[in-house]
């Protein structure tokens, strides 16, 4: 399937970056998850009345309607940031500290090689035909990886070789996210300032998540508990999920300054046979689709574009593909009807769409108002509920 590409907004044309700007105290950006999964507090924003209401998320069943269809993501997050050492070291170079390597997505093309796009940190040094090794925390190296290309911004493209684990003399090849599992730490944010924990690899990962890709949590899913799910089926509520991995762009920031020059970065996702079919009948039927996450929205929205034709003319196809979609204020959206999203960056894409789906100053108003009231911001942060 071809790449996605997102319609010029007109709208958007006299935009700028800095036009999603608002300021935000250090203190309010959520370093740990809420003591309980499921016990954030959400801002519910009404589109029709511009109201603003203060709800915590175990009241988000009490706004939805019998036969609304919730969309997940269930990308699973996998531990890719690792750190390595390098081999190669020229005449009187210093030595270097530990590499931090953060994966972002593999390169399917190849056939039979396992190469990643990556950052790397600090990459300055870090030349093509380079040779990394990663260490297991007890000393023994247990992946290699050569350097094959460089980009912009510390991007780089490195091929693994095949991982191995060792007893006496026989070998035995092992899954890479198996070692990935071992050596691995869970990608928090920048913007969390601390080390990774042991229980972020629960916190950090949706309960529903399972296909595995994404280097970043789809946040919005994090609230989510299975006593949730199952209370919103017994009231009513059909519930599909999507897979849309989530790579670069999440960490990349705007490098430009008009919001019609932005660019971003390309996503896998999946829509399976169910998911498609449950979509359509939604959409057949005249049933609100609520996305949980920005993720779901250009899972959703770009299918649609791909489908074509007018809004709801032509059925979702089960399909697997990549998209490069931006959401910006001007944006037709097609599908989705409500959005439980986030806090999230200023100047940031995903602002952009939230702006696009619900108004940019309603937006800031709001944000400016959860400021006062002194929500928690971000990843492991509080939520907002859009109708």
């Amino acid at each position: 399937m071809a790449e996605s590409s997102t319609p010029k907004n007109k709208s958007a044309e006299h935009l700028s970056v800095a036009d999603f700007d608002y300021e935000l105290p250090e203190e309010l950006i959520a370093q740990q998850p809420p003591a309980e999964r499921g016990a954030s507090r959400m801002m519910v924003v009404d589109r029709a009345t511009g109201a603003f209401n203060d709800d915590f998320f175990f009241g988000f069943g009490q706004h939805l309607r019998p036969g609304d269809l919730v969309v997940l993501n269930d990308s699973r997050v996998i531990p890719a940031r690792l750190y390595a050492r390098r081999t190669l070291r020229r005449e009187r170079e210093k030595p270097t500290g530990r590499i931090e390597v953060m994966l972002l997505e593999p390169v399917l093309d190849p056939v039979g090689a396992n190469q990643w796009r990556a950052l790397v940190r600090p990459g300055r040094k870090v030349a093509i035909g380079e040779r990394l090794v990663f260490p297991a925390p007890t000393g023994e190296i247990v992946l290699e990886a050569e350097v094959l290309e460089r980009g912009q911004f510390g991007e780089r493209l490195l091929e693994f070789a095949p991982p191995h684990d060792s007893i006496g003399d026989d070998f035995f090849a092992i899954d890479f996210f198996d070692i990935l599992d071992r050596i691995g730490h869970v990608p928090l944010p920048p913007y969390i300032h601390r080390d990774d924990a042991l229980a972020d690899r629960d916190r950090y990962q949706t309960v529903f998540a399972e296909a595995r890709g994404s280097v970043a949590a789809p946040t919005a899913g994090l609230h989510f508990t299975p006593q949730m799910l199952d209370a919103l089926a017994a009231q009513g509520v059909e519930i599909a999920r999507v897979t849309l991995h989530v790579g670069l762009g999440t960490f990349a920031p705007l490098r430009v300054e008009r919001v019609n020059e932005v660019r971003l970065h390309s996503e896998r996702y999946t829509i399976s046979a169910e998911a498609a079919a449950a979509i359509n009948r939604a959409v057949a039927e005249g049933r609100r689709i609520v996305a949980v996450g920005t993720t779901v929205v250009r899972t959703l929205e770009a299918a649609a574009l791909e489908a074509g034709g007018e809004p709801g003319d032509k059925p979702i196809q089960p399909h697997s593909g990549t998209t490069d979609i931006f959401v910006s204020p001007g944006f037709e959206f097609r599908l989705v009807g409500a959005l439980l999203t986030n806090f999230h960056l200023p100047q940031s894409s995903l602002l952009m769409l939230v702006s696009a789906f619900a108004g940019r100053e309603r937006i800031l108003a709001a944000y400016r108002q959860a400021v006062e009231q002194k929500y928690r911001f971000f990843s492991y942060g509080d939520c907002v509920f859009i109708t």
